[in-house]
């Protein structure tokens, strides 16, 4: 199992200064990834500042040299997949292939989406996310792309630069558990970081959760966990492969505390 924490890209020494100087700290300290949440006004509060977390992203890649980053999760409705596509193609050269894209649908009554006009239906956004997948790994192979979706269409569209990882930048899904769909779209990719019950009351996912999903797919899935959902080695061995934990936003020294703790010991 691989042990990782998460911050959003908001308030002090949040910034992408500060979030590479915190990454690198991490990666002395044996911590195996740095996630970020994927904001653009932090969880619809604007009494911090919120910054771009690809920006972000890219200055952990130049301050780091093993840990894995990535978003946990970013809402692929809210961008336009040929961009996306583009953006972490660049990061997962400019960190040598350590780059995990997070995807979800989004918060609905995120101020970027229902406030600019865009689509708030969760179903329609369900339908993006998967569509913007499809044209994202297409864009991926390097070769031209010929599309004709519901909200997407590309005549032969082609992004020359291709990843470094292979087969692809691994994808997670994120979301419910409990929703058919997403259940779905993570076995359909390549990991979870899925949650269990409505957002604004999480329960936390059992080892059984884990050997249940495990169980769907015959063929190699991360799984990554919270490390307040239990002792991380009972969810190893029912076959999580990372475990998490999210660090709220505040003081600097509270954040550098954690990290220097270093990652939890398997028993």
């Amino acid at each position: 199992m691989r042990f990782s924490v998460t911050f959003g890209a908001v308030g002090p020494a949040r910034d992408p200064r500060g979030l590479a100087e915190l990454a690198r700290m991490a990666e002395d300290c044996g911590w195996d990834g740095v996630f970020l949440e994927d904001y653009l006004a932090y969880q619809g509060d604007t009494s911090q500042p919120t910054y771009d977390p690809w920006i972000c992203l890219a200055a952990m890649a130049s301050a780091t040299s093993r840990i894995k980053l990535g978003t946990t999760v970013t809402p692929v409705p809210r961008r336009r997949p040929w961009k996306l596509a583009a953006e972490a193609v660049a990061l997962d050269h400019l960190s040598n292939g350590r780059l995990i894209l997070g995807v979800g649908i989004g918060d609905p009554g995120d101020p970027f989406l229902a406030g600019v006009g865009e689509p708030t239906d969760p179903r329609v956004l369900a339908e993006m996310l998967d569509e913007s997948l499809e044209v994202i790994t297409a864009l991926w192979t390097g070769q031209p792309v010929h599309h004709h979706g519901k909200h997407y269409q590309l005549a032969g569209a082609q992004l020359t630069a291709r990843p470094l990882q292979h087969p692809r930048i691994p994808i997670w899904v994120g979301g419910n558990l409990l929703v058919p769909a997403v259940r779905r779209r993570i076995l359909r990719w390549d990991g979870s970081t899925a949650y269990k019950g409505p957002t604004a009351a999480p329960q936390k996912l059992t080892p059984q959760d884990i050997s249940a999903l495990r169980a769907e797919r015959n063929t190699p899935l991360d799984i990554k966990v919270r490390l307040n959902d239990g002792d991380p080695t009972t969810y190893a061995q029912a076959g999580a492969t990372w475990a998490g934990r999210w660090i709220a936003p505040g003081p600097r020294q509270e954040a550098e505390s954690i990290l220097r703790q270093g990652p939890p010991q398997l028993t």
